[in-house]
């Protein structure tokens, strides 16, 4: 069975995420771009992906992949010291790379696969 959530992003076109069987898979996750800050935006983009995990029943621990979109390379550290406030113990894979956005004060992104067995 394939689930798909509304947008979270006013993009009809995007799907929140989609639920296919176990596994889930995530849109592109932003917020706070009325901050310069890296920490603040990443602590605004992980919190609007905890929404959407909780909105299928999804924790963080459920996550298996993550990807991270940077528009600076410069804010790699301060970004990656954000994901020990959302990641306890154990990280999921994860990839990084830079891109330019839609949004010109979008410093960042994130989108992840998580695997949740369903009932």
């Amino acid at each position: 069975m394939i689930k798909r959530m509304p947008t979270n992003c006013g993009d009809d076109t995007c799907s929140s995420c989609v639920v296919a069987g176990d596994f889930i898979f995530f849109g592109h996750h932003a917020g706070g771009h009325h901050s310069n800050d890296i920490v603040y935006q990443m602590e605004a983009s992980f919190n609007s992906l905890g929404d959407t995990l909780e909105s299928v029943g999804a924790a963080f621990d459920d996550i298996v992949q993550i990807n991270l979109y940077l528009k600076n390379m410069d804010d790699f550290a301060a970004a990656r010291d954000v994901f020990n406030k959302y990641f306890k113990s154990e990280f999921p894979a994860r990839m990084t790379t830079t891109t330019d956005f839609v949004s010109p004060t979008c410093l960042c992104m994130l989108d992840a696969i998580a695997y949740k067995k369903q009932n």
